[in-house]
């Protein structure tokens, strides 16, 4: 099974790859006028509006980087809606014309977010044992399932399931959609992360539940909420940390009332793309313990600015366009970079994997610092591994003025936005930025010993991207993820062949410009509390 398994997972991976002459397959034709119901609700379940409390927030974002600096807040109604409205709530309401769209603080690819939150608590103060929706539109919680025994008595947990539906993305992207929906869920999974470390909490991967009891334990295997709706793809489980740590298990409630049947989010799906469900099929997590992988010996990594952390995480944005004129200071660049690498913080304690995506860099305008293709090797095997992969007449140099622990190297020194442009799928946002990137994964070691990690390199890669766009935000830039990239012909340029290295994702950070057209409304019509 786990032959067939890799070999259903690299045929999926090979044949949603964008080429120079063709795109990944996908429908012909987009109606925006149907695009599906952004939002899924549960019809008969009852609802329990959650406080806005983002506002009263004091927690800095440097702050966030320094385990032990924020007093953890008492697991409370008031709190999860915190780490809520900080992770997965709307940020904003967007108008231009006709037109009205919702933000959120976890970003998407094609802002069509696939991905849905469930919350399962016993013993919080406010709440009563058993598992919720989330549903981000309202700031609400949706009571799907209630625990019919008193189960008061044991200790306080908070888990947060993630889901994803497909069709949310395939709509627009066709077959190249479950990459999409990983990403994301990566995304997702570093919101939550930022957001509990606001309140002073730890977030761990309840990494013991395979799939199936993760659907279980959720709801998602209940066949009769979902007729003739979509259905929702278990993901992962994370749990709250307070104090000291228990083995991750999942939480037993017994007999539970279910309520709730799921809405339908497209009445009228025009294609089917029957590959998603044979790559979900093969990359399903089997449950086993993850130890921590050795802590690499970073020195603590400088305080980025002291700027609110809640102003940061909710004003996060994809820029449309950048200012082709702007030079990014070469101590902005480093520190970001110097934010990818793996510490003991968060986001990156959350993640119980070596690092496996290497940035490597299209570097256009940052002072004092030559234009070119630049690497990031985020673990000392993997420059090893890169050095033996990539074209053999690459500088592999230090940059001058480069902090000694940042593994960062020249390859070839010269313009490149044409090609980054190119590379991007002819996308003008990957050469106007102050530099773009794609992040290679150690891919064909990692899927033959483990094929179900194809959608644990895509989570990464999308941290690595929730990570940039925070830091960004939080020195007056923006960054932007790019899934349409040309896979191959990214790697021919590095003279990659093979599959011991792929391109899961690229990003671009740069100073946005604004459009004056569109206009920004508060994410939510009633008063904080």
């Amino acid at each position: 099974m786990k032959d067939t398994d890799l070999q259903r997972i690299l045929a999926y991976h090979e044949r949603t790859k964008h080429r120079l002459e063709r795109y990944a397959a996908g429908p012909e034709t987009l109606d925006w006028s149907a695009q599906p119901d952004p939002f899924r609700t549960f019809e008969g379940a009852d609802r329990i509006l959650l406080p806005l409390l983002a506002d009263g927030l004091d927690t800095s974002f440097p702050e966030l980087h320094r385990p032990g600096a924020v007093p953890p807040r008492a697991l409370t109604r008031d709190s999860v809606g915190l780490l809520l409205e900080l992770s997965l709530a709307l940020s904003a309401w967007k108008e231009y014309g006709p037109d009205r769209w919702s933000l959120r603080c976890n970003p998407s690819s094609g802002n069509l977010h696939p991905t849905e939150g469930y919350v399962v608590c016993r013993n919080v103060e406010g709440l009563g044992d058993g598992i919720y929706h989330y549903l981000s539109r309202d700031q609400a919680l949706e009571r799907r399932a209630l625990a019919a025994a008193d189960t008061a008595g044991g200790p306080s947990r908070l888990l947060i399931g993630l889901s994803s539906i497909h069709w949310r993305e395939a709509w627009k992207y066709g077959e190249r959609a479950f990459r999409y929906c990983q990403l994301d869920t990566g995304h997702a999974v570093g919101a939550l992360r930022y957001a509990a470390a606001a309140l002073g909490w730890g977030l761990r991967r309840v990494d013991t539940a395979d799939a199936s009891a993760i659907a279980r334990l959720l709801g998602l295997d209940r066949a009769a909420d979902f007729s003739g709706a979509e259905g929702e793809e278990a993901e992962l489980l994370l749990e709250v940390v307070i104090g000291p740590v228990a083995p991750p298990a999942l939480p037993v409630f017994g007999d539970l009332a279910w309520a709730g049947k799921a809405n339908v989010l497209d009445p009228h799906p025009m294609y089917r793309w029957p590959v998603i469900d044979e790559v979900a099929d093969a990359s399903r997590w089997p449950g086993e313990e993850t130890p921590p992988p050795p802590e690499a010996d970073y020195p603590p990594r400088a305080d980025p600015p002291a700027v609110a952390a809640a102003a940061v995480i909710r004003q996060r944005r994809s820029a449309q366009r950048f200012d082709r004129r702007f030079e990014l200071e070469r101590a902005d660049f480093y520190a970001l970079l110097d934010a990818l690498l793996a510490r003991p913080c968060a986001p990156w304690d959350v993640w119980n994997h070596a690092p496996a995506l290497h940035p490597v860099l299209f570097v256009h305008r940052v002072t004092g610092l030559a234009p070119g293709l630049y690497a990031l090797p985020r673990s000392l095997g993997a420059e090893t591994k890169l050095r033996a992969a990539l074209r053999r007449d690459f500088a592999w140099t230090k940059p001058a003025g480069c902090p000694g622990h940042l593994p960062l190297f020249l390859l070839a020194e010269g313009g490149c936005g044409p090609i980054a442009r190119t590379v991007d799928c002819h996308q003008a946002i990957a050469a106007d930025s102050a530099f773009a990137l794609g992040m290679l994964a150690e891919f064909e070691d990692t899927l033959s010993a483990a094929p179900w990690r194809y959608r644990q390199l895509h989570w990464e890669a999308g941290l690595l991207g929730q990570t940039l766009y925070l830091e960004a935000e939080a020195r007056g830039l923006r960054g932007t993820g790019i899934g349409c990239y040309f896979d191959d012909a990214f790697h021919e340029l590095l003279g990659l062949s093979g599959k011991a290295f792929q391109s899961l994702y690229h990003f671009t950070v740069g100073k946005p410009l604004s459009d004056p057209r569109i206009t920004t409304e508060a994410p939510y019509a009633r008063t904080p509390a």
